[in-house]
């Protein structure tokens, strides 16, 4: 089945739909029957590929542990049968349907490996949008080895300031000769 145009002969080849016959230069090749379709034409339903189910797989979802059976092989048997001869097995658990959920109040989204982080204060794992603290009402683990930079600086401030040396700091720098110009005062570290 040639195609194309009367400048390019070999381009483009003619869709095999018996209605279509449409010339297409960019043609979808079903992998069922081997013939060469259009865009519209190419899937098995549109063009009624009669081994459609070739290399197609079925598969059935289990309701109690959203677990996948494949049907593929069996086209006897009724789905009803598959979904029950697995319920007897034992494979089916209905533990295995909850996934897990972020933590955060009001947010539903399921935790998998790619949308997963750890909160290295708290250790609770939440989504990637409530990956900082602030985000997720982090709770700080109670260990008293462990202090954060923030806090060592409010401690060292605060009796800084109960000492009293701050302002003797300040005192002292000021205290000096009158008779310079005006300056700006000077700070000195205690």
């Amino acid at each position: 089945m040639g195609g194309g145009t009367e400048a390019f002969p070999d381009l483009g080849i003619h869709c095999q739909h018996p209605e279509c016959n449409q010339l297409d230069f960019l043609p979808f090749k079903c992998d069922s029957c081997r013939k060469a379709f259009c865009l519209e034409h190419r899937s098995f339903k549109s063009h009624n590929c009669p081994k459609a189910d070739h290399n197609s797989r079925k598969v059935v979802v289990c309701e109690t542990c959203s677990s996948s059976i494949e049907t593929t092989g069996h086209d006897g048997d009724d789905e009803k049968a598959m979904l029950e001869r697995h319920d007897k097995s034992g494979d089916c658990d209905p533990k295995k349907k909850k996934k897990p959920i972020c933590p955060v109040r009001r947010c539903k989204e399921v935790l998998t490996f790619s949308n997963t982080s750890t909160c290295k204060t708290c250790d609770v794992k939440v989504c990637l949008k409530h990956r900082f603290p602030a985000d997720h009402d982090c709770k700080q683990r109670q260990s008293s080895s462990v202090i954060p930079a923030r806090a060592k600086f409010l401690i060292a401030l605060a009796s800084r300031n109960v000492n009293g040396s701050a302002s003797d700091c300040a005192k002292e720098s000021r205290g000096g000769s009158n008779s310079s110009p005006r300056r700006t005062p000077s700070v000195k570290a205690c």
